[in-house]
């Protein structure tokens, strides 16, 4: 299997207004849709299966903000293919034939549950592959489609950090109504994920909680989803970084079962051009950099 350039060109896009409101970036790594055909041939499930995974319709939701002066990124191959909010090198090696590089994670708690950097299996815990993928096909993939993604968001986030001093990215997820295991309790509206206060400023999560809660949003912080690699690996608030991940109930906004917008769907997408305003009102001053606290 070969990396698919024609049906995935382009890979991903971004949306940059001529004129920054803010330092804020939105971000849907999530929600691509465009299966490759070599794809679905190697997959032993159907398309609606391997749709499970998708954050469907979230890059909709958030692509008017680019008229409001902010840049949106939104990837365009789905995350059962690629998953671009992982390690560049999350392998499972029981996947594939022939040896991976010795750099390969292949020990982290994502890999073990299947959802590496090349998933094995869906949002479900479907296994989505009939046979071993060649290893040369998952390099393949991290090269000409995940490196690619991470260079121009690290371009776009520089840009931002040099000239205004600081950067916020929100990555925009959504996630089922329900939990796999029965005894979860039932998910909020919205989680707000800051790695526990270390991606991202505190006033972060602080104003997202209030614009939404005060839109009659149900809110939770950093359970079950605490934010992923792009939350971890861009969050440096020290150095005036900020990630803050935020994953939106589809039933909120979608039929789950039919994976169609739902009557709400217009009206969430109000709602975050509420948020992206109010963000935009948080002074610099609170984004950092900050100085070392004296000892």
């Amino acid at each position: 299997m070969s990396t698919p350039d024609g049906e995935l060109s382009p890979p991903f896009e971004i949306v940059e207004p001529v004129n920054w409101r803010a330092p804020i970036i939105f971000n849907s790594p999530h929600s691509g849709s465009v299966y490759p055909a070599e794809f679905l041939n190697a997959s032993r499930i159907d398309l609606t299966s391997l749709r499970r995974s998708e954050d469907s319709f979230m890059d909709e939701l958030i692509e008017g903000l680019g008229l409001r002066g902010f840049p949106v990124v939104r990837v365009h191959f789905p995350r059962s293919y690629v998953d671009v909010n992982r390690e560049p090198y999350e392998l499972d090696p029981r996947m594939f034939t022939g040896r991976l590089p010795s750099f390969a994670n292949t020990r982290s708690m994502r890999v073990a549950g299947g959802l590496g950097t090349i998933p094995r299996v869906v949002g479900d815990g479907q296994e989505i592959y009939r046979e071993r993928l060649n290893v040369d096909e998952a390099l393949s993939r991290i090269e000409a489609l995940y490196k690619p993604y991470h260079r121009a968001l690290r371009r776009l986030i520089n840009k931002a950090h040099q000239a205004f001093g600081t950067v916020v990215v929100v990555d925009c997820h959504s996630m089922p109504s329900i939990g796999v295991s029965r005894d979860e309790p039932r998910r909020p509206d919205i989680v707000i994920g800051d790695r526990y206060g270390t991606s991202c400023a505190p006033v972060l999560p602080d104003v997202v909680e209030d614009v939404m809660s005060g839109l009659g949003y149900s809110i939770g912080r950093n359970k079950p989803y605490a934010g992923g690699f792009i939350t971890e690996h861009y969050g440096n608030p020290a150095s005036g970084l900020h990630t803050v991940q935020l994953e939106l109930n589809r039933a909120i906004y979608m039929d789950e079962r039919r994976r169609e917008r739902g009557p709400r769907f217009a009206q969430v997408g109000a709602d975050f051009a509420a948020l992206a305003d109010a963000l935009a009102e948080v002074p610099l001053g609170d984004l950092g950099p900050f100085q070392a606290a004296a000892e």
